[in-house]
């Protein structure tokens, strides 16, 4: 297929699953349940950190984190007393357990307590001529276990592209809060990061999808991987490559 074709075909689908009627079954469908901004940061971040299984798996884990923390996880957060964390103890996904999620609030609770929004986190790392968000992922990951006593079991659950990861869920998360297109599934909140910036996540949909379409080639699945089709992708847009992360990953549904 020729690079015009698949230019084509990836603006198409673009196009075809950039709608509302795309967030009802994706983990996104958990922060749009929000309106306030440090919510819909918390529970966006909560649901992609979650994201791995079965969509509806996903989906019903972060319903059920969310009602555990009375539907405003914010207020939860910054208010909670010790006691109440006891009705979290049980709260399990996959190899996620009760010791990560309370280092999770234990976190937000001391960058909110000064931070209005957890965008600086990331976006404090950056600069405007930065070309992706590596440096932001690399400071966020270090920001997030700055304090005394994080686990070090909890380090596997926040990627970090100094080792090595293609750091699927946090560019997942970053796409959510940075594109705004107004197509009404990205929420794009954050401004102090660059589209442009956005590395597209690297999931096993838009992999299969991109190496059939020969726009990764590398053996690996990894930041270089991510890397590698980014760059390919920003031939097609350079202001907004992670846009067709809607592409390859409908594709991917479609068993193309």
């Amino acid at each position: 297929m020729k690079i015009s074709q698949i230019k084509s075909l990836l603006d198409l689908k673009y196009l075809e699953y950039n709608q509302p009627n795309f967030i009802e079954n994706d983990p996104i469908c958990i922060p749009h349940s929000f309106t306030k901004q440090q919510d819909i940061e918390i529970m966006g971040f909560m649901a992609a950190m979650l994201a791995w299984g079965q969509r509806i798996t996903i989906i019903n884990k972060c319903k059920e984190l969310s009602t555990l923390m009375d539907n405003a996880p914010h207020d939860f957060i910054i208010n909670h007393q010790e006691d109440d964390l006891k009705k979290l103890l049980d709260f399990k996904h996959r190899t996620f357990n009760t010791t990560d999620l309370l280092y999770f609030i234990e976190f937000f609770k001391h960058y909110y307590s000064s931070n209005e929004s957890l965008e600086t986190a990331f976006s404090s790392h950056l600069t405007p001529k930065d070309e992706t968000v590596e440096k932001a992922l690399i400071g966020f990951q270090n920001t997030f276990f700055s304090l005394p006593d994080a686990p070090q079991r909890t380090r596997k659950h926040i990627a970090t592209p100094m080792r090595k990861s293609a750091c699927k869920r946090l560019n997942m998360y970053l796409r959510w809060m940075v594109r705004n297109d107004n197509a009404g599934v990205d929420f794009g909140i954050w401004e102090q990061i660059k589209t442009s910036q956005l590395v597209c996540p690297l999931d096993v949909h838009v992999e299969r999808v991109a190496r059939k379409l020969k726009l990764l080639t590398r053996k690996q699945t990894d930041w270089q991987a991510a890397l590698e089709l980014n760059k390919a992708l920003k031939k097609f847009d350079k202001n907004d490559p992670v846009k067709y992360d809607f592409a390859l990953f409908g594709l991917g549904l479609e068993k193309f």
